[in-house]
């Protein structure tokens, strides 16, 4: 049956339904794109992953710091200065050799921002949420790791409450390094657990 109402079309590429939302919420004064454009270049250029680096590394040379961030993770990371959005309530986890951490968020993509910078497009996709929880071991598989049958896997769920940041194991042979040579021994994926701290 015609009608002569216009349907309004949703873009089906994200990065342009995101533009449109984007436009539409600036023109309505809902949204003051001087602010938008502030949070995209924090987050997308100024905090990343090499503020959670600097985490380990700390952790790693230091164990009263290591200490302070089990009892209190928002506060020792606070020490760094590195507060705000997404990284309000803060805990650690620790990967042993009898313990490998997974970090997932299963309703959406929560993340500490504060540390980890903006999240990976994959730790969005219902792909890796489900699976994460469904066969860790396979995900683990798919990103290169093979983790042994000897070896827990504890999965951890990011809520709006709460973010994980994974403490990777020290790599063998990094006895003397200093603190900021260790920092770049910390990959992203090794702080979510997708993946390990570099060998030097």
């Amino acid at each position: 049956m015609p009608h002569d109402h216009e349907h309004s079309h949703v873009p089906a590429d994200p990065a342009l339904r995101v533009k449109a939302l984007e436009t539409l919420l600036v023109k309505k004064g809902l949204v003051d794109p001087a602010a938008l454009d502030e949070i995209i270049e924090t987050y997308g250029n100024k905090v990343g992953p090499h503020y959670g680096a600097q985490i380990v590394a700390r952790a790693w040379s230091d164990p009263a710091y290591l200490e302070r961030l089990r009892k209190d993770a928002t506060a020792a990371i606070a020490e760094f200065g590195f507060t705000g959005r997404q990284g309000e309530h803060m805990v650690v986890v620790e990967n042993t050799p009898q313990v490998h951490n997974l970090v997932v968020c299963t309703l959406c993509s929560c993340y500490p921002w504060t540390v980890l910078g903006l999240p990976p497009v994959w730790y969005k996709s219902s792909a890796y949420r489900s699976k994460a929880v469904i066969d860790p071991r396979g995900v683990l598989a798919d990103f290169g790791m093979e983790i042994g049958d000897d070896v827990e896997i504890r999965v951890w769920d990011s809520t709006a409450e709460i973010r994980y940041l994974v403490i990777p194991m020290r790599p063998d042979g990094t006895d003397g390094m200093s603190e900021a040579d260790l920092a770049a021994l910390v990959t992203r994926e090794s702080m979510i657990g997708t993946g390990l701290a570099v060998h030097p």
